[in-house]
């Protein structure tokens, strides 16, 4: 199984202003320009901050630029969840349940969209299990996922599949000792650790950190794909932020004597490891207590 791994695109409508400066759109452009050589892929998956402001011909720019490279590849199926910055019904009118073949139809097996837990889905290729969970707090940038959508998941789970589940959302389960993650991953790991605890579980896939990222929840393997609008350096002093120029992701290999293998790719691109923006850490500081849970925020 060879999964193509996009996050955080953060498409803007046509007529709105830069991020940052960034044109998100050509991001994108020159990310899927670089993936058109692959061979053998499986599956695409897209694990939101699909549209910077929910915006419906965002949803629409990013379904036919992806949909495009996934017909190249063969009919290649690809899969999309919801990020913090996402609205789930403008998602919801242009993507479907997210589960998309590679000529825009929906091929969902079931799924649990819409519903009270946002928008969740089950389907399968090549006898492997592909689940997008909904990680999204509607005005927040930190993410959950809730009691009923973690019950659905646990029945989901019960029946295994022929070659194992691939479990795919925006907020990382994991953080290293860096406030802003700490601060904005998915508030409940534990929860899902005891919902999926002796499922076919074989990889979680995950973005939100604009970084590479890899590490275990319990046994599981959990990838962070870095972003295509932008990425985050680390190699600042601690408590401060700096995102660059420079798209990215990954390409994730699973079965096999030595899978999972997690790759990434970087898009060339001139202005590559420009910066977009820098935070100090008074900035930083501000943004977490706003933003964060009160617990976490301090």
């Amino acid at each position: 199984m060879r999964i193509l791994h996009l996050s955080d695109t953060h498409l803007e409508r046509t007529d709105a202003p830069n991020r940052h400066g960034v044109d998100a759109t050509d991001s994108l452009r020159l990310m899927l320009a670089e993936l058109r050589h692959q061979r053998g892929v499986d599956a695409i998956v897209v694990t939101g901050d699909l549209a910077n402001d929910g915006a419906v011909e965002a949803y629409t720019i990013l379904r036919e630029m992806v949909g495009d490279l996934a017909r190249r590849l063969g009919g290649t199926p690809v899969f999309y969840t919801t990020g913090n910055h996402d609205e789930r019904e403008a998602f919801g009118k242009v993507l479907g349940s997210g589960h998309l073949a590679a000529d825009g139809t929906d091929r969902v097996v079931s799924a649990a969209f819409p519903a009270e837990f946002g928008c969740a889905a089950v389907s399968d290729v090549d006898g492997y299990r592909f689940i997008t969970l909904d990680s999204l707090v509607p005005g927040k940038v930190y993410g959950e996922l809730g009691r009923a959508q973690l019950d659905w998941l646990r029945t989901e789970l019960r029946t295994p599949s022929e070659n194992g589940t691939v479990l795919a959302f925006h907020h990382p389960p994991l953080a290293l000792d860096v406030p802003s993650q700490r601060a904005f991953g998915l508030r409940n790991p534990r929860e899902l650790a005891d919902a999926i605890r002796g499922g076919d579980v074989r990889a979680v896939l995950t973005g939100h950190y604009h970084l590479q990222l890899f590490g275990f929840l319990e046994a599981t393997p959990v990838w962070v794909t870095p972003g295509i609008v932008n990425r985050i350096d680390l190699t600042t002093p601690y408590g401060t932020e700096r995102a660059v120029r420079g798209a990215s992701a990954s390409l994730v290999e699973l079965g096999g004597e030595t899978g999972p293998m997690f790759h990434t790719f970087h898009a060339r691109d001139p202005r590559a490891h420009e910066t977009v923006y820098q935070l100090d850490a008074e900035q930083t500081r501000s943004i977490i207590e706003r933003h964060a849970p009160a617990a976490q925020g301090k």
